[in-house]
């Protein structure tokens, strides 16, 4: 079972990303701040890390950024901020994809399963 952390603060986006995913067999932990994302991202091993922009503590542009100083784990961003200045960024500081809110959860689901298949081909 594939193991995927979701860094977002708003609890009830971070369950129904958590909620589509574990129906699809995947295990999913939560971190509601930047900081707290990112010392857990670093401490676990974790397939693959879904981050939102807007995090108190550290934003996700920085958690994005920090993560791939120091590991090569795929990377999806789930924001709300979808101008493409924010796409191009958060892809260039290292994403392996990018989504905007709202989202479809068969997307969601979709996109983590081929960003895993780049990763982790079995």
């Amino acid at each position: 079972m594939k193991k995927i952390l979701i860094i977002e603060d708003d609890s009830s986006i971070a369950e129904l990303e958590r909620d589509y995913l574990e129906i699809n067999d995947f295990e999913c932990e939560i971190a509601a701040r930047g900081t707290t994302g990112l010392e857990k991202a670093l401490a676990e091993n974790f397939d693959l890390i879904i981050i939102d922009i807007m995090l108190p503590g550290m934003d996700g542009y920085q958690v994005c950024r920090e993560l791939r100083q120091r590991s090569s784990v795929p990377i999806i961003i789930l924001s709300a901020k979808g101008e493409v200045f924010d796409k191009v960024l958060g892809l260039e500081l290292g994403a392996d994809d990018y989504m905007i809110k709202p989202f479809d959860s068969k997307e969601l689901v979709a996109r983590v399963k081929a960003v895993l298949r780049r990763f982790h081909p079995e």
